[in-house]
């Protein structure tokens, strides 16, 4: 017997929205994003179920990297955040890993490298998001730095990263998109790729055209989107964070659950507590009323959020609750996007602070 707290990851919803992201873009090539242990999941076996799929992959840091590395991951594996110190430049070398360049202290370490091989190089241009990368008008010296130095492979990458496509009313998106190309007609295009589009430019950009698109909050099966959004819909969650009623009470009107006393039943309730607290990833400031699914209907949370369990009111259920009864935390029938809304966060925060006390099962 094991506590009943899990996180089912389902690889075939993995796989069928990776399928979608290539199916939106068929002339391009898509890079899952298995950064920050894949939004969750394991980054190791997602990135296993999809090798057969996937030509490359993108991770933040170079020790993200070299666990796909140990884990025998051949793909070619893109350092989003770029090499961090000089010596990340020659482990790039040694272990296939692509660069992303951003500022002029990575350039100066690549091109002052002693390798054996010329490592791949992406050139991330700053273009309205003002995090990462170089101005567009230093787009073109900066290429021809690269383009003449032996260290680097003879095809390039220029890439940038939108930072309101998930916003369809917003026209940043068509600004941003008019600075990479000015600064993309000033370059040598025989020899250089492009990346712009993430999840929501994916889902609702079509005329964002690149040869490496980025999938990645959209391929753990959630929507970019605040609203219904037709290529979206279809997505399919990929985690189900599930546990169990571990005890049931009834408390009288007057009578309050929980740390703090912040939830009083106003009538005679029936109060089932869950294995699941912010030890495990749910997160402390769930307001009273969040959803959770018991017997595929919501049932409001109440009390505070303790390191190690939860309380929901189950009043209105139409059958008794027992022992053992399971729980969606969130999942299929209820979405991380609107447990977060109830925490005043996103669905990828909670996602990818799933801890390892939490035990992936891959279905």
């Amino acid at each position: 017997m094991t506590r009943p707290t899990a996180a089912i990851i389902d690889i075939q919803a993995l796989r069928e929205n990776f399928a979608l992201a290539q199916r939106l873009a068929p002339n391009a090539n898509s890079m899952p994003m298995v950064k920050a242990n894949a939004y969750g999941h394991g980054i190791v076996r997602v990135a296993q179920a999809l090798e057969d799929m996937a030509p490359a992959y993108g991770v933040a840091c170079i020790e993200e990297a070299l666990e796909l590395r140990e884990a025998n991951i051949k793909q070619p594996l893109l350092l989003l955040e770029g090499p961090h110190s000089a010596d990340e430049v020659e482990i790039a070398d040694q272990q296939s890993l692509w660069l992303m360049l951003e500022n002029h202290t990575q350039l100066k370490a690549v091109l002052n490298a002693k390798l054996q091989n010329p490592v791949n190089v992406w050139i991330k241009l700053d273009t309205g998001m003002h995090r990462l990368g170089f101005q567009p008008n230093e787009a073109q010296g900066v290429f021809q730095q690269l383009s003449d130095s032996p260290n680097v492979a003879a095809s390039m990458v220029l890439a940038t990263h939108f930072s309101c496509a998930d916003n369809l009313d917003n026209n940043f998106t068509h600004q941003q998109l008019a600075s990479f190309d000015a600064a993309l007609k000033n370059l040598n295009p025989s020899n250089l790729k492009t990346s712009l589009a993430n999840s929501a430019a994916i889902l609702d950009w079509p005329e964002v055209k690149d040869d490496w698109q980025r999938p990645g909050y959209m391929l753990y099966g959630n929507t970019p989107f605040a609203q219904s959004q037709k290529n979206a819909d279809p997505l399919k969650p990929v985690m189900h964070f599930q546990s169990a009623v571990i005890s049931t009470r009834t408390i009288a009107a007057g009578e309050s659950v929980g740390y703090t006393a912040n939830w009083t039943a106003n009538r005679p309730s029936i109060i089932a507590t869950v294995a699941v607290g912010y030890g495990d990833g749910y997160p402390r400031h769930a307001e009273n009323g969040t959803p959770v699914l018991i017997g595929g209907i919501k049932c409001p949370l109440v009390g505070r959020v303790s390191m190690d369990m939860i309380s929901v009111d189950i009043t209105d259920l139409p059958k008794p609750i027992g022992i053992g009864e399971p729980v969606t935390l969130w999942g299929l029938g209820l979405g991380v996007n609107e447990v977060a809304r109830h925490c005043r966060t996103i669905g990828y925060e909670l996602l990818t602070r799933m801890p390892a006390r939490v035990p992936r099962i891959y279905t």
